[in-house]
């Protein structure tokens, strides 16, 4: 990618009403050319009320996710994985591998 790409990681402080119950997906995102595109899409799930951290992984073409299930759907966090290629010049998409849920596929 151009230096156009480039974007820096957000910081998430989680609130005591995200903390309370916790579960942890594991994501297979495609669409992903380099460090600035795993940090996008990062974030978009970051912004998420209920998603309390993110690890994506660009080498592997995974990430997990770990979020409040009863603030943050799974269809919601891949729907934000879908909207972080938004600027129209990418196109990610992402898969539930593992954990709860497991009947929703790709979306985007």
């Amino acid at each position: 990618m151009d230096g156009n790409c480039q974007v820096h990681p957000i910081q998430e402080i989680a609130s005591d009403e995200e903390l309370q119950t916790l579960e942890t997906i594991l994501l297979a995102v495609e669409g992903m050319g380099c460090a600035s595109c795993g940090a996008r899409v990062r974030n978009n799930l970051l912004a998420l009320h209920g998603v309390v951290e993110a690890n994506i992984q660009l080498a592997s073409g995974m990430g997990d996710v770990t979020f409040n299930p009863r603030l943050a759907g799974l269809l919601e966090m891949i729907e934000a994985v879908a909207e972080a290629g938004a600027d129209g010049q990418h196109t990610y998409r992402a898969q539930v591998v593992n954990g709860p849920g497991l009947d929703i596929g790709y979306h985007g």
